[in-house]
């Protein structure tokens, strides 16, 4: 698949430091990036960072020589599938909103057919004004999208609506903008995440310690490549992806009837950490610690993996399941393949530090076609592998 890119316009205010992270999460996200950066921008970040981290030069006169020679301002209007604006100004919106076209920012604007996402960020007041209500009301008529702003302290001490959205939601509302010709676009794909809850009495449960994290981040790479995704997540504290729906269970036999629901899928993505007993019965009232220690009988919960991966009419078209193990990886998961009859297993060895619960991860691909070992990489970059990986196998 070709490589999705962005022309990230940096603007002139405290927020643009911001942009340097926001162009770590979209090469890790496997975006290629691209910057203009304005004359007032460079008074927060300088060219040289800009260009360590997007490892392409740094666009900022509208009349350099070599650029405009080769008409720079309008091969860089249409270099990219998305023009990301963060910070978005006053000014620039305002620009942008009148087609101004003065400098380079608000001429690439101007010159462009393709995609427009601003994040703005300035004071409450500015944000608030007239002028900038008409601005972004303009701008959002003629098809601009806007992230955030988010309300809270300002750099100037007041409070309220102005702060730029955090480069993590920022992100997120690319990777939708990015989806529209994705190539999981009409697909429809289940992901599971996060642990389950078996409860013992009304207070205490069995559950485990998975975080979630790699689930939403696979849940948020397939939205990525433009898959309508449902989430079907046991309790964690993490956000629903942007453009994901979240479905919030808690035990095994909750998830399994919330998957069933469903209908037509096309792939399912089962990367919960299942709880595998569950107590055969709960106390209905809280076990005291005088009674002494409780004997739990426990009986298993229903495999879902399995559940799903059965042959059907309703069996989606590539079941991938996960296995958690510590020890004889790859025998462990050459066996959950065979026993669950699912398309594919992603296996990791949960006492590596830094995995459960961490933010990186290292999997070994297990199929029938063989096995492959992906090198140790942050759970986004695990995720958006995968997803590409599901978008060339599904019909």
């Amino acid at each position: 698949m070709a490589e999705r890119r962005v022309l990230l316009i940096v603007g002139g205010g405290i927020a643009a430091y911001k942009a340097l992270e926001l162009v770590r999460l979209f090469k890790g996200s496997g975006v290629g990036v691209r910057a203009v950066l304005t004359k007032s921008g460079a008074e927060f970040v300088t060219p040289l960072s800009l260009a360590a981290l997007t490892t392409e030069p740094v666009h900022q006169d509208l009349f350099s020589l070599t650029d405009e020679a080769e008409m720079g301002h309008i091969v860089l209007s249409r270099s990219a599938d998305l023009i990301v604006v963060a910070p978005a100004t006053a000014d620039l919106m305002a620009k942008a909103a009148a087609g101004l076209a003065n400098d380079l920012a608000s001429t690439v604007l101007l010159a462009t057919d393709t995609p427009v996402l601003m994040a703005p960020a300035m004071n409450v007041r500015m944000w608030e004004h007239p002028a900038t209500v008409r601005n972004r009301a303009q701008l959002a008529e003629d098809g601009v999208s806007f992230v955030g702003p988010d309300e809270g302290e300002m750099a100037c001490g007041e409070w309220g609506p102005g702060r730029m959205a955090e480069p993590a939601a920022i992100l997120d509302a690319a990777l939708l903008q990015l989806a529209r010709a994705g190539s999981l676009s009409g697909k429809r794909v289940l992901v599971t995440a996060g642990p389950t809850r078996e409860a013992i009495d009304p207070v205490r449960f069995l559950s485990n310690r998975s975080s979630g994290r790699q689930g939403y981040a696979i849940a948020a790479a397939c939205a990525g490549l433009g898959a309508e995704v449902v989430l079907v997540s046991g309790p964690t504290e993490l956000a629903a992806p942007a453009g994901v729906r979240r479905v919030e269970v808690e035990t095994a036999d909750q998830m399994l009837a919330a998957c069933r629901a469903l209908g037509r899928l096309d792939a399912a993505v089962m990367v919960a950490a299942v709880a595998d007993w569950k107590p055969a019965t709960v106390a209905t009232s809280k076990l005291k610690k005088g009674q002494g220690a409780p004997s739990l009988t426990l009986v298993p919960t229903p495999d879902i993996l399995a559940a799903l991966s059965a042959a059907g009419p309703e069996r989606p078209k590539l079941v991938v399941g996960f296995a958690a193990e510590t020890n004889d990886l790859e025998a462990h998961a050459r066996a959950k393949l065979a026993a669950k009859g699912c398309d594919l297993i992603v296996a990791n060895d949960v006492t590596e530090d830094g995995v459960m619960g961490g933010a990186e991860n290292r999997v070994l691909l297990v199929s029938a076609a063989g096995v492959e070992a992906w090198p140790r990489a942050s759970k986004a970059e695990v995720a958006r592998r995968l997803a590409e990986r599901i978008a060339q196998s599904i019909p």
